[in-house]
């Protein structure tokens, strides 16, 4: 693992994830397990606090997915771990669910032996495809959203045993980063954590956009205009939406990594880098039961993941790491059944504290 170089890439959220075919991409599923026992899947509705007046109007009511193991309805008395599952950019909670094509692969976990647990997906894609996980006027507090408004809701609306011993969170690409950063900061409210081919880890230097990008990012004038542009310039929106909002600049409410503004931006932007702000959690990640990351030989992201082995490693935080066989998308579902499901059965208590 060691000999992998660092790749030359662009800065940006687009490049990182290298267009939309690691969004959009078929994935291999694994076979359906003889015996499984079905899980049931809740559609529901979750009020954002922390997205409440958020600028770009998104909504404060997300959508989510819960999956509630075999044995939920039947034992009335039984409290579960509960595991928070981060989706990627330009995909929603129900895209995710057939990237990573639960409930088989929950059901498939659980015959193969890994304790039987909840599964939230919670959906926070935004106008411009993703909200980072990140802390914005623009687009809504969803890193607080997710580590405070859902887990009280889920804890106070199903049998959930509600400390940090007994919560999960995975997330995969703009989720990954997602876990990264929710992970390092709110370790008071996860005990484990799995990271998935995480997008937008490191700072990196910048070139100019092209000409023709800079006159097609400037001729956005209202949100809705961004549904026409390709993804690369979507993601930027989406970017800078996240990590240099401005509520002065209306109707959009962001600045851009152009002209006068472009270094002051990206500085910006380099602040909301795991691998920036890493130094500063690292009490916190030293209180996690285990972390575990995982990126495929073929994923551009690989280089990245790598380092934050490495910047885990040189604090002495133990997590476990491993380059798979496979693209971005690959052998996602066959990693969240098979991987991420059995490492939360073994890392999360079971029982009430």
């Amino acid at each position: 693992m060691r000999k992998f170089g660092i790749a030359a890439l662009a800065f940006g959220l687009a490049v990182s994830l290298g267009g939309p075919a690691f969004a959009q991409a078929k994935n291999n599923v694994p076979d359906v397990v003889p015996g499984a026992k079905p899980v049931m899947v809740e559609r529901i509705k979750v009020h954002g606090e922390a997205l409440k007046d958020n600028l770009e109007g998104d909504a404060a009511d997300r959508d989510v997915l819960v999956f509630l193991p075999p044995s939920y309805a039947k034992d009335k008395s039984r409290r579960y771990p509960v595991v928070y599952a981060l989706h990627g950019y330009s995909i929603g909670a129900e895209q995710w669910s057939q990237e990573i094509h639960v409930p088989q692969t929950i059901e498939g976990a659980f015959a193969k032996g890994a304790k039987e647990m909840i599964i939230v997906l919670p959906d926070s894609k935004t106008v411009h495809n993703g909200s980072m996980y990140s802390s914005s006027v623009t687009t809504g507090d969803f890193e607080n959203f997710v580590a405070h408004d859902l887990v009280a809701y889920i804890d106070a609306h199903y049998r959930t045993l509600a400390t940090r011993e007994n919560r999960g969170l995975v997330g995969h690409s703009m989720g990954g980063y997602g876990a990264s950063r929710i992970g390092m900061k709110h370790a008071d409210v996860f005990g484990g954590l799995y990271i998935m081919s995480p997008c937008c880890l490191a700072p990196r230097a910048a070139g100019s956009l092209k000409p023709e990008d800079e006159a097609a990012l400037s001729a956005v004038k209202m949100p809705s205009d961004s549904a026409n542009l390709p993804f690369a310039l979507r993601a930027q929106l989406a970017s800078a939406a996240a990590w240099s909002p401005n509520p002065k600049s209306p109707p959009l409410y962001l600045d851009l990594p152009i002209g006068d503004k472009q270094q002051a931006v990206l500085g910006k932007w380099a602040a909301n880098s795991p691998l920036a702000f890493l130094d500063q959690y690292v009490s916190g990640l030293r209180q996690y039961r285990a972390i575990a990351l995982d990126v495929g030989d073929q994923d551009g992201l690989r280089f990245d993941t790598i380092k934050l082995h490495e910047a885990l490693d040189s604090y002495g935080i133990a997590n476990s790491f491993e380059i798979y066989p496979g693209t971005h998308v690959s052998n996602v579902a066959f990693r969240f059944q098979d991987f991420v499901l059995p490492f939360f059965s073994k890392t999360l208590s079971f029982q009430p504290r």
